[in-house]
């Protein structure tokens, strides 16, 4: 993820400049042909500034006490236990070696990009054969955020702590699909035979870790404030996403304010108020999102395309949807299942597929991991309806 973004040159002026600046001046000439000029920028301007205040922020705290109990779980060694108790799952469910279960867990405690840092450790990647590497993508992606998306929607209300707890196993089968599918592809892209012997060192990546310098509670304290740190770092990494993607689809999603005293849709440039577009869209597709999701309002629909760019923009919509009584206990489990597994994927793939040196399979990587998601929110719904 270092690696500086690749450009080349074309010519100045194209073809896309026209067709970008029609689809640009085309939707806002649209939105403000509903809404009024005025108005629409004086919404997008109070919904940006209230995401910032009232979601970036609660969703950084949970981000800097995550961080700071993540590695404190690593520093004293509980993720090691973790991968020596889980690793026998792993050649079975996903066909990868045990130690690729520390990555699982490190982005469950993170972010999608926490996994690179293992595929660039030849201690890790030395048990890996060629063509698992590339999957590493998909593994990492389908767990990214997964701590701090589940904390965020037991926090919500008691009601949903089991549907948070089944959406997770919900992206858990979602993993499995997509790293099963992505290593049908890098088996044929590195073309590998299974009759082919590679020979294993006996030294296992998980039997060593590194610790801090110092006493007990100098490693906790330097482990805390160090772990809080990076949750503040992945705080402000969401800001444009959060601000950018959420309000966007916000726009997209909610309908215009009630006055209150004659009961008429009115636009006030109020926080939040939209075009409903995504639910239009939405009862469209409901012959086929609800027998497979569940959903029981079309505007639900927002959360999962809000997952493909940034799972932490998406989670930003569940208070308004729980405060207009959008959504029930089954649509949070299958947020918690889509949200983890996507965890904006289509913004990360790119970047990470290119840290592992596998640029030329992204597109692999995406197609796998959108049947992943897709199947991770399908589960979770059965496995909900199941319990429930």
């Amino acid at each position: 993820m270092n690696k500086d973004t690749k450009k080349r040159k074309v010519k100045s002026v194209s073809l896309e400049t026209f067709i970008f600046l029609a689809i640009l001046i085309g939707g806002f000439v649209y939105i403000a042909n509903i809404m009024g000029a005025g108005i629409m920028f004086k919404v997008l301007m109070n919904t940006a500034h209230d995401l910032l205040l009232n979601t970036v922020f609660l969703i950084m705290s949970m981000a800097v006490l995550a961080g700071a109990l993540s590695s404190l779980l690593s520093e004293f060694g509980v993720i090691s236990l973790l991968n020596k108790i889980f690793a026998i799952f792993m050649k079975p469910l996903y066909g990868m070696p045990g130690a690729s279960i520390a990555g699982a867990i490190t982005t469950y405690l993170s972010d999608n990009p926490a996994i690179i840092a293992f595929a660039k450790d030849k201690s890790f990647t030395k048990y890996l054969k060629d063509y698992q590497v590339p999957a590493l993508c998909n593994l990492g992606t389908s767990f990214g955020m997964g701590l701090i998306l589940t904390t965020f929607m037991i926090s919500q209300g008691s009601d949903f702590v089991l549907p948070a707890i089944i959406g997770n196993v919900g992206a858990i089968i979602g993993s499995i699909v997509s790293v099963r599918i992505m290593m049908r592809f890098t088996k044929k892209a590195y073309n590998y035979k299974k009759e082919e012997v590679e020979t294993i060192q006996k030294e296992k990546v998980e039997d060593l870790r590194e610790i801090r310098d110092g006493n007990t509670f100098q490693r906790a304290l330097d482990a805390m404030l160090e772990g809080g740190k990076n949750g503040v770092e992945l705080g402000i990494a969401i800001i444009p996403g959060v601000l950018i993607v959420c309000t966007l689809v916000m726009i997209l999603t909610f309908g215009p304010s009630t006055d209150p005293i004659t009961g008429e849709a009115i636009y006030t440039g109020a926080a939040y108020e939209g075009i409903r577009i995504l639910p239009v869209i939405g009862e469209k597709l409901s012959f086929i999102l609800d027998p497979l999701f569940g959903f029981t309002s079309p505007e639900a629909i927002a959360f999962p395309i809000t997952s493909l760019g940034a799972v932490g923009a998406a989670m930003s919509l569940v208070p308004q949807f729980i405060t207009d009584g959008i959504v029930t206990a089954n649509d949070i489990a299958v947020f918690t299942a889509m949200g983890m597994c996507w965890s904006g994927y289509l913004s990360t793939h790119v970047g990470m597929m290119d840290a592992l040196d596998a640029r030329h399979l992204t597109g692999k990587a995406i197609i796998s991991h959108t049947i992943g998601g897709i199947c991770a929110g399908i589960s979770a719904h059965f496995i909900f309806m199941l319990l429930i």
